[in-house]
């Protein structure tokens, strides 16, 4: 797919992830690349929630809201989204806006903007988590069933994704499913960064790029490279989830080298100083844009084959069972001393990320945006 530099702007969109900014995650980049910048590709009046302590440097567009108090269940649920509905309520002009752009089909911020803007047309995003939590929180399961019948269009980025939410909100009307893949910046599919020549292959540089929650399978990747020779292990990640996990790393007696949590452009130089990209996640994934990003910089990616990732990055990435060691240290040793192998994977992930550039994403949730005012 060729990229599109300018894509056509959109009706103008209200949208709202209530995350305090400066978390981290896939989701929170996409919205920060479509809603905000000094020339969104989405023009939007885009929010997220205002930190606790120091306030991170904001991009050009994003507001905070100074609402507290997010929780899951219960009673204080409601009342956190009503005191979101209020802060909404007061900082929008329904006159002014076109559409509604709902992340997530679940959480605090979705019922809040349709409660605040009652009248506006409404699309909603599925991003993977929603999907998660809505399994394990009933109040999160009946949001989302609401939101699905509430929604004009609903978008999914992975047709693993759309079979999700129908298995959990089987009222859906497939009608209102759109497929939009999530997509990476377009400047880094023209201009990716240098990849230094690699002198040896006495070992592999493995990278894992993300966060480090349950789901994103961690705990299985440390205990299967336990058993590895000959391989290297660099983390990128939030320090207080690496803190976390350095426990399990020292009973396993497995070194890693901590890179920190690194800004876009650090997280691509990374791409190029290592030989593989190591996705164990355990459910599944909305797209897996770190792995798009890092198959943009020529990083090969080894990955478990969960919905949504398998659709993804499919053929151009090596699947693997990082659930059992001995299948990792095969596919590892491959990777290792199969010729040309790497060079194979570094050009099927080259094409594989032109497919996907986010100028195509805007481009589609705009065009659909126009339909629906």
């Amino acid at each position: 797919m060729t990229p599109l530099t300018n894509p056509r702007p959109g009706p103008l969109a209200a949208t709202f992830l209530d995350l305090p900014a400066g978390s981290p995650g896939g989701s929170v980049e996409l919205f920060l690349d479509l809603y905000t910048g000094q020339r969104p590709l989405i023009p939007a009046k885009a929010f997220m929630l205002a930190p606790a302590g120091v306030r991170p440097r904001l991009p050009a567009g994003l507001e905070l809201l100074p609402v507290t108090g997010k929780c899951l269940e219960g009673p204080a649920f409601g009342r956190y989204v009503t005191a979101l509905r209020k802060s909404l309520t007061a900082v929008l002009d329904p006159a002014r806006i076109s559409v509604l752009h709902l992340q997530h089909l679940a959480f605090g911020a979705t019922p809040a903007l349709m409660r605040a803007l009652p009248a506006h047309p409404r699309i909603a995003l599925v991003h993977g988590t929603d999907l998660l939590f809505a399994e394990a929180h009933r109040d999160q399961l009946q949001t989302l069933r609401e939101t699905a019948r509430a929604a004009d269009a609903i978008v999914v980025p992975t047709g693993a994704m759309a079979d999700h939410l129908t298995r959990l909100a089987p009222q859906t009307d497939r009608r209102k499913i759109t497929q939009i893949p999530w997509g990476i910046p377009d400047r880094l599919l023209t201009s990716p960064p240098a990849r230094p020549p690699r002198t040896s292959m006495s070992h592999l540089r493995l990278l894992y790029a993300g966060r480090l929650t349950a789901e994103k399978g961690a705990e299985a990747l440390v205990k299967s490279l336990a058993r590895v020779q000959g391989v290297e292990l660099s983390i990128a990640a939030p320090r207080a989830q690496f803190q976390a996990l350095a426990p399990l790393l020292k009973r396993a007696g497995l070194r890693a080298r901590y890179l920190g949590w690194l800004r876009r452009p650090q997280l691509w130089q990374a791409f190029t100083e290592h030989d593989a990209l190591v996705m164990p996640s355990t459910t599944l994934e909305a797209m897996g844009l770190v792995a798009l990003e890092a198959q943009a910089c020529g990083l090969p990616v080894l990955y478990q084959p969960v919905p949504g990732l398998s659709e993804a990055v499919a053929a151009s990435g090596m699947a693997t069972d990082f659930t059992h060691s001995a299948a990792l240290v095969r596919d590892l040793d491959r990777l290792r001393t199969a010729p040309g192998l790497l060079t194979a994977l570094r050009q099927a992930g080259y094409a594989n990320a032109a497919r996907y550039p986010l100028s195509a994403t805007a481009q589609a949730l705009a065009d659909l945006g126009r339909q629906l005012t």
